[in-house]
């Protein structure tokens, strides 16, 4: 199957499924273990119904994959798309460390200037 979803649509649905805590937990809770849907309502007090929501807005972002095995739905994670949510995010950790590194050397040389003597002759 050909992925026709564009990259912003993508990354779009990847901050949604990522917004929520419960769905947050979720993942890291797969990223120990794969773990059955009724194991991953388990902690929370949701119902099936609605942790069974959760997993599909995760499915949806692309990152978990669910497996039927007889009665039993056993969810993996799959952590591909978050390395697009993650450039995007690191895109601008970049800006804001120049930004920092920027402000740092403008307080450097005005305190430079501020220790520098001045040649008052009055």
């Amino acid at each position: 199957m050909v992925d026709h979803i564009s990259p912003t649509h993508r990354l779009d649905t990847v901050f949604h499924a990522l917004s929520d805590a419960t769905r947050r937990a979720m993942l890291q809770r797969l990223g120990r273990e794969d773990q059955s849907v009724t194991a991953l309502a388990e902690p929370f007090s949701i119902s099936l119904a609605a942790a069974s929501k959760h997993i599909k807005v995760l499915e949806g972002a692309g990152l978990i994959r669910r497996e039927v095995r007889g009665r039993t739905h056993l969810c993996r994670i799959e952590a591909g798309p978050m390395r697009e949510a993650m450039e995007w995010l690191n895109h601008y950790g970049r800006f804001w460390d120049a930004r920092l590194d920027d402000l740092e050397r403008a307080l450097a040389e005005d305190e430079t200037e501020k220790q520098e003597p001045t040649d008052d002759h009055s």
